[in-house]
Formats: C-alpha cells, sequence, structure tokens
C-alpha cells in the first residue's frame, strides 16, 4: 500500500463511514489517489460471458453507485467494474446511519436501500465515458415504491443498456423490503424474461448476468440454479451480502443490514462452489463476497469463478488492492502450473462442498 494510500486510509476511518466513503470517491475522481492502470498478462487474461478481460479482478456494485468515477476505476487495475445499483427513479435510500464498520471483523454492514441518481443521470454519465480494454457494467435495480418491481429492471436496461458493457439483476439486496422474494422460481423466470426482451431490442446485445443471495438453502439454490440455466442469462454473481451474524466480534454487529467482508467468504465460497456443481460449468460464475487477498481470489477460482469481485476490502487496504490481488493471483497461478486463468477455475471445487 502506497503512502498516500495509508494516510487517506488513516483519516477516512476517523469520519462517518457513508461521508468517507464520499470523500474517498472525490479524491479517487480529482486524482490525489496513485493508479496502477490495466494489470494484465498471458495468465491473466480472460474471457466471461462474452467480456474480454485484461485480469479477473472486478470492483463490486455498490462503491460508484452513480456512476461518478468510471474514468479512474478503470485505470485502478481492475479487470472489469460495475456501477449502480440504478433505479428508475432517483431515490434517497435508508434514513441515515445506514452504513456501519466492523474493523475487527474486516466487514461492514450497510443497509442504504438503492440509493441512487436514478436511471436517466446514470445513463448521462455512462453515455460519456471513453471505452477501453476494462468492461464496465451496471447493476439494475428496482424503486422501493414501485408497483412493479420486475418491469423496474427492465425499465432501468433500456434506459442505459445502450452504454454498458454489461448488466445485472440484483434481486438479492436485503435492504429493499421483499426484494428478495423475486429470487422464487416463477418471479425470477418472468423478471429475467423481461429483462432479456428489452437486451433483445438494444443496439447492441449485452451479457446479462443474474446476482443472488448468499443466503439461500441448498433447495432454493437448486431452484434458482435450474431456472438460469433455462433462462438464457449470461452468468450468475455469488453473492450478495448477508443477513446472518455468525461469530463477529465488532460492536455494530447487530445493526440490520447485509453485511459485507471477511465474514461472508467461507458463506459465499460455499455457495459458489454448489452453483458450480449444480450448473455443471454451463454458466460462468462470478465470485464475490469476503474477498481480501489473492489467496481469497485463486480460492474463489479453483472454487468455480471464472472471475471475482470486491469492495470491503477496499475500505481497510485501499484502491490499490486490486493491482496487488491481480499481481499475486498471476503468481499464484504461475506457481501451480497453470497458463491461463480459465485453466483454473474449479480445479478444487470439492473441497467447499
Amino acid at each position: 500500500m502506497s503512502l498516500v494510500e495509508t494516510a487517506g486510509l488513516a483519516v477516512l476511518r476517523r469520519i462517518d463511514p457513508e461521508r468517507a466513503h464520499a470523500l474517498a470517491l472525490t479524491a479517487l475522481r480529482t486524482g490525489l489517489v496513485p493508479l496502477a492502470g490495466v494489470v494484465t498478462s498471458a495468465r491473466l487474461a480472460t474471457a466471461v460471458a462474452g467480456l474480454v478481460l485484461p485480469n479477473p479482478v472486478g470492483l463490486a456494485a455498490g462503491f460508484d453507485k452513480n456512476a461518478v468515477a468510471i474514468a479512474r476505476l478503470t485505470r485502478a487495475g481492475f479487470g472489469f467494474i460495475e456501477v449502480g445499483a440504478a433505479t428508475p427513479f432517483a431515490q434517497e435510500g435508508n434514513p441515515r446511519p445506514r452504513l456501519h464498520r466492523l474493523p475487527a471483523d474486516a466487514a461492514a454492514i450497510n443497509r442504504f436501500g438503492f440509493n441512487n441518481d436514478g436511471a436517466v443521470a446514470i445513463a448521462a454519465r455512462l453515455a460519456l465515458r471513453a471505452r477501453g480494454p476494462v468492461p464496465v457494467g451496471l447493476n439494475l435495480g428496482a424503486n422501493k415504491d414501485s408497483a412493479n418491481r420486475a418491469a423496474d429492471y427492465a425499465d432501468v436496461l433500456a434506459t442505459c443498456g445502450g452504454h454498458v458493457d454489461f448488466a445485472s439483476i440484483n434481486v438479492s439486496s436485503p435492504n429493499t423490503e421483499r426484494l428478495r422474494d423475486l429470487q422464487g422460481p416463477a418471479a425470477l423466470a418472468a423478471l429475467i424474461a423481461g429483462v432479456l426482451a428489452v437486451r433483445d431490442t438494444l443496439p447492441r446485445a449485452v451479457p446479462v448476468v443474474l446476482k443472488i443471495s448468499p443466503d439461500l438453502d441448498d433447495e432454493a439454490l437448486a431452484a434458482l440454479a435450474e431456472v438460469a440455466l433455462a433462462s438464457g442469462i449470461d452468468a450468475i454473481i455469488a453473492t450478495n451480502t448477508t443477513l446472518a451474524r455468525d461469530g463477529l466480534m465488532g460492536g455494530a454487529a447487530f445493526e440490520a443490514g447485509g453485511l459485507s467482508g471477511a465474514p461472508l467468504r467461507e458463506r459465499a465460497t460455499r455457495v459458489l462452489a454448489r452453483l458450480s456443481q449444480l450448473t455443471e460449468g454451463r454458466l460462468p460464475l462470478i465470485g464475490v463476497g469476503g474477498i481480501g487477498s489473492a489467496a481469497d481470489a485463486y480460492d474463489r477460482i479453483r472454487a468455480g469463478a471464472s472471475a471475482v469481485q470486491l469492495y470491503t476490502a477496499l475500505t481497510y487496504q485501499g484502491i490499490g488492492l486490486a493491482a496487488r490481488i491481480a499481481r499475486g493471483l498471476d503468481a499464484a497461478l504461475a506457481r501451480d502450473g497453470f497458463a491461463t486463468v480459465a485453466d483454473a477455475v474449479g480445479t478444487r471445487r470439492g473441497d467447499w462442498l
């Protein structure tokens, strides 16, 4: 970690978490934070759901909700980035405070509730981005007061889809009441069909991926996998935040909301491995939840992920973490004799079942 990052993180930890995040985005946008540039190699370069990635280490949705720092984030060592979630109309989200750090657990709890500037404003920013080697995707969400939440996802894609490289369907956030009900088989199949129908009208077809909860039991996960395979979806992101609170030490441990960070690591990896088994390699998987090191990323890939994403670990280790993970992953692949990251996918899935 650079001295600038170390000093900046020390200052930000003394500030309210949501305010600190806003300041970090401002520092990133204004060039105060040194960036690694694009990190790639013959081993790291890969293709996932039709996306060509310089490396498999992505930025998860939520860090740049309103697509205000895309140009800088694509130069921060990530192989792909995901902005949003965006909803059809701007909304404030849940009352503050709604973000809590758990430093003793290397974790966070949030209950944002899809706060964002709305699809029209976000589409305008996406339209201005310069396309480059790092794909940019958008997380699709639904307004809290919507009478037809399933239609909201299609509406956001209709507004923004011409300006992104992929889109993800977020039915797994625990912070919008009854949103996770959309993960049921019938509701999910209808929702995906509506989104894909809009995708087919876009000037350029983009991959559509599904982001799922880590809190599904095995029966629900099997049903979801069946729907995903039949639906025409391009990939699955596993997983979103959890409502579980097992073994936490942090003082904010029982705040309401979704838990992310290191305590989610094992749960998310086991869900991913099981999903890899259920889908039999027919759908690429993107692993997220508790990834804070190259070893974590490598474990997730060997459990069945074709790529990974991170977010919460950046709070504790800085934006340079993405490049450090990518380089460490390259070294691990070389050490174990893998010519490409794709060759390592699922090679130790059984360890997590």
